[in-house]
């Protein structure tokens, strides 16, 4: 039986055991359709101090076959009030990629976007977008599932899918104060280079203060230089830099904290001058 699903504005809706949950993102600029392959508790290697998934825990059961019937639904309810889907977006409680029914919940997406989406007059530039810290890279089969996704869609004569990843640090010291994770930061970045040397992705970036204290100037220095080694040696396959805000409330506030606008656009503007030093063009878009 389909759910009613109605767009929410609040992501805290994800943490009720839903599967699809149809939200108005920033990023995606209009309805995304998110994905979660943890309604029934958080799962990541991250533990970002911004994170907005709040403590829960249900008795919901991820299932292919409910989240089959949830995102016909929710397509189906955005064509009948004609709203553009701008993405299916796998996101949700946590890293989508950790998620031992990932590989075939991909494949069903993609499955019920040709169906649905593709090439649509109501969704003309809609796309599949894998939201990811990248820490699955580091195992083979991640790796080579989302290079391999990644090939086959830049045979399509309209590529849709998108993948997200994260890069919220230049150093190992800010690494650990914004995504506290144990993966290490060279490990973990030197797996992020392998990938988009060989596959296209965006990089998506969280600028915030934590405990009160932005990220010092060594880090925005390295920040920006690391992303601008990634872009040489990409080889174009880097599509953008995302920059972003904490614009949503998170269970160990006040520990992270927003930043000015100000101090966001001087970011990306910083990037953008530095790109243009080494001939590169690659768009940088900031989200408050």
């Amino acid at each position: 039986m389909a759910m009613n699903i109605t767009p929410v504005t609040n992501h805290r809706e994800r943490e009720k055991g839903v599967i699809v949950y149809p939200v108005y993102s920033r990023r995606s600029a209009g309805l995304s359709i998110g994905v979660n392959l943890f309604p029934d508790k958080k799962s990541c290697q991250f533990d970002c101090p911004y994170c907005e998934v709040f403590p829960f825990s249900s008795g919901a059961k991820f299932s292919l076959e409910q989240m089959e019937t949830d995102l016909r639904a929710a397509i189906d309810n955005a064509k009948k009030e004609k709203i553009p889907v701008k993405d299916i977006c796998f996101s949700g409680n946590g890293e989508p990629t950790l998620s031992p029914a990932f590989a075939e919940a991909f494949k069903l997406a993609e499955k019920i976007y040709m169906e649905t989406l593709a090439v649509s007059d109501a969704s003309p530039s809609s796309r599949i977008v894998v939201i990811t810290n990248g820490t699955e890279l580091l195992q083979t089969h991640i790796f080579n599932m989302l290079k391999e996704a990644c090939a086959e869609d830049a045979k399509r004569a309209t590529p849709f899918l998108d993948i997200w990843l994260k890069l919220d640090a230049g150093t190992p010291d800010w690494y650990q104060k914004i995504n506290r994770c144990a993966t290490g930061f060279y490990e973990l970045t030197g797996k992020i280079k392998d990938f988009i040397k060989c596959a296209p992705a965006t990089i998506q970036t969280m600028l915030c203060a934590v405990e009160g204290i932005q990220p010092p100037q060594t880090e925005e220095k390295a920040w920006e230089a690391l992303v601008c080694k990634m872009a040489e040696d990409a080889g174009g396959n880097i599509r953008k830099v995302q920059i972003y805000g904490k614009a949503r409330p998170a269970p160990e506030d006040p520990l992270a904290s927003s930043l000015p606008a100000q101090y966001l656009e001087k970011r990306a503007e910083s990037l953008r001058a530095a790109f243009a030093g080494i001939n590169t063009t690659i768009p940088v878009e900031v989200y408050l």
